[in-house]
């Protein structure tokens, strides 16, 4: 009957410890970790995308505040260049850059509150990222095996 549990995942196999194994495989931490990073990473870009429209708003903004406001102004709206004046748009790019400044708030929080979750997902399964100096994470986990085996049931993996 133990075949029917090394079938659930490939590679597995090594890595099992036996009845020991309480949490999730190696696999399963890692997969959970990276799913992790690339969520923070789509709100990091997501953030840097807005604050580019933030920098156009505000110099579309100065722009036209320096125009006479019944002069005409072509704005995209949908995909569909539409004709108005400037004393129409000023209003409306001004309350845009103002309702994406809100957003960007919002998804930086949303990136603070992923990288702490990120962290505690780290410290709970004793994550290691390659790279990071072996002195700072001897040094944190005591005298644990690098294989690891820690104090919390941890996997000890590394993540490249």
């Amino acid at each position: 009957m133990a075949t029917s549990s090394s079938n659930s995942a490939a590679g597995a196999k090594p890595n099992s410890t036996g009845a020991k194994q309480a949490g999730p495989a190696a696999e399963q931490v890692v997969a959970g970790f990276q799913r992790m990073r690339q969520e923070q990473r789509s709100l990091a870009s997501k953030a840097a995308e807005l604050e580019m429209e933030i920098n156009e708003h505000s110099l579309v903004i100065e722009t036209l505040r320096d125009v006479d406001p019944s002069r005409k102004c072509f704005r995209m709206v949908g995909g569909v260049l539409v004709e108005r004046t400037v004393k129409e748009v000023l209003p409306a790019l001004e309350s845009n850059k103002e309702q994406i400044s809100r957003i960007v708030e919002t998804i930086s929080t949303q990136m603070q509150t992923k990288g702490r979750e990120l962290n505690e997902y780290r410290e709970r399964y004793n994550i290691r990222l390659v790279g990071e100096e072996e002195g700072a994470g001897k040094a944190a986990s005591g005298n644990q095996d690098s294989e690891g085996g820690g104090a919390k049931g941890g996997a000890g993996v590394l993540v490249s």
